[in-house]
């Protein structure tokens, strides 16, 4: 039996938010290895990365989210009571009833919404001056998620209703003003979506059969009961906060478009380029830095003992930056996924494992979809300038973005 390798330090817990996203990639390539043993909130926790590392984690049989996830997780990004922290039927029976929404046919309908929208926006761009790339489609991410799940949304909303999921999405690994902000924003989101819910209910709130507030406020779980209504207030949030997310990767990929100028012509009506270009900004750009899981019993594997119980984290953004998976990982190259066959424990940006019954995100083909209709509007729809500006990204924010959130200027619309 082999010991497992161990950062020293009695807790990792300062290190690990002044790191950020290379908190378990740092201590790996220093040990040597890609499985460790630490203390995070005074709590020993074995972090792992790579393929065989995310083959492991996401299976069911041998690991739990529930209890995972720190407080301080559920309390701003995924709520309390959400899919995330579920396990065995229960999380079978709310992971179905979220993918039940994306068909085919319904993501590329928010795409669409989400097209039409920047489209419309692009004469207020042209006549505005410098332009905040990450402020404005996340607003029109909120407009287009909001009318695709049919919630409704009044104009004069958009921006508080925008700022609320960018607080719950900004809180997990902030201190102070930023993490109370998240906690905040988490109830005062709770509360109306919760409200919504009741009056859809009681049928005095209209909504299209199929939408997401519909499914949600009328499904029943194993047992035939409606869900509470907090609870139901919380999958409806995680039907909306991670597609308004997807802002990220907007920035993401017009940084790319930036750094990288040659793929403006080559993405430019081409599918397969865009397909491999998304992919690879997905790869390359750090989204979420880890996923958490508890033990389900005790068992080994390749020689180290993992003990019922104790907590294990996977490092997302390492795994897509393994060497032994990615050759020249640091290098932006989306020709590496020309005739890419999907390997749901090799790309894990939004997790690993199965879409429909296991912890993979639900939304991932919808951020797919509105990523390459970004790309396609960023480079068919409008010219812009990128000013100089400060475009570097802090690995050790979490999430992750350019300070100023990436400003155009110049914007003209494109016949």
């Amino acid at each position: 039996m082999s010991t497992m390798p161990s950062d020293r330090s009695p807790d990792s817990t300062l290190a690990f938010l002044r790191e950020g996203y290379r908190f378990v990639g740092t201590r790996c390539d220093r040990l040597g290895t890609d499985i460790f043993q630490t203390r995070l909130l005074l709590e020993p926790t074995i972090c792992l990365r790579g393929r065989e590392a995310a083959e492991l984690f996401y299976d069911e049989e041998r690991f739990v989210r529930r209890g995972a996830m720190p407080t301080r997780g559920q309390r701003t990004l995924t709520g309390v009571g959400g899919v995330q922290g579920l396990d065995g039927a229960d999380h079978h029976d709310r992971k179905a009833m979220l993918m039940s929404v994306m068909t085919p046919d319904a993501v590329r309908r928010l795409g669409q919404i989400f097209d039409d929208r920047w489209r419309a926006r692009l004469p207020d761009w042209a006549g505005s001056g410098p332009v905040v790339l990450y402020d404005e489609v996340g607003k029109l991410l909120t407009e287009a998620v909001w009318a695709w799940a049919g919630v409704p949304l009044a104009d004069a909303d958009v921006p508080a209703r925008t700022a609320e999921m960018h607080a719950m999405i900004e809180a997990p690994a902030a201190l102070g003003p930023r993490h109370w902000r998240g906690r905040l924003a988490r109830r005062r989101a709770e509360r109306w979506a919760g409200a919504l819910v009741d009056r859809v209910r009681a049928g005095a709130a209209p909504s299209p059969e199929s939408s997401v507030l519909r499914v949600v406020a009328g499904h029943r779980d194993g047992t035939g009961q409606l869900l509470p209504r907090r609870i139901a207030a919380v999958e409806l949030l995680n039907g909306l906060r991670p597609t308004v997310a997807v802002d990220r990767y907007v920035v993401f990929a017009a940084l790319a478009l930036h750094d990288h100028p040659q793929w403006r012509d080559r993405v430019r009506g081409d599918d397969a380029a865009t397909e491999q270009f998304v992919q690879e900004v997905r790869r390359h750009y750090p989204f979420f830095p880890v996923a958490a899981a508890r033990v389900r019993r005790s068992f080994q594997w390749q020689g180290h003992t993992f003990p019922q119980g104790r907590r294990v984290l996977l490092d997302l953004y390492g795994t897509n930056h393994h060497p032994g998976l990615w050759p020249e990982p640091e290098q932006f190259r989306p020709e590496r996924f020309a005739g890419w066959r999907d390997d749901p424990y090799g790309l894990v940006p939004q997790g690993g494992g199965d879409h429909l019954t296991g912890h993979r995100c639900a939304g991932e083909w919808i951020t797919i979809e509105l990523m390459k209709r970004a790309v396609a509007n960023l480079t068919g729809a409008m010219s812009y300038r990128v000013p100089p500006q400060d475009l570097a990204l802090d690995l050790g924010t979490m999430p992750a973005l350019p300070a100023g959130g990436l400003v155009v200027d110049g914007v003209r619309p494109l016949p």
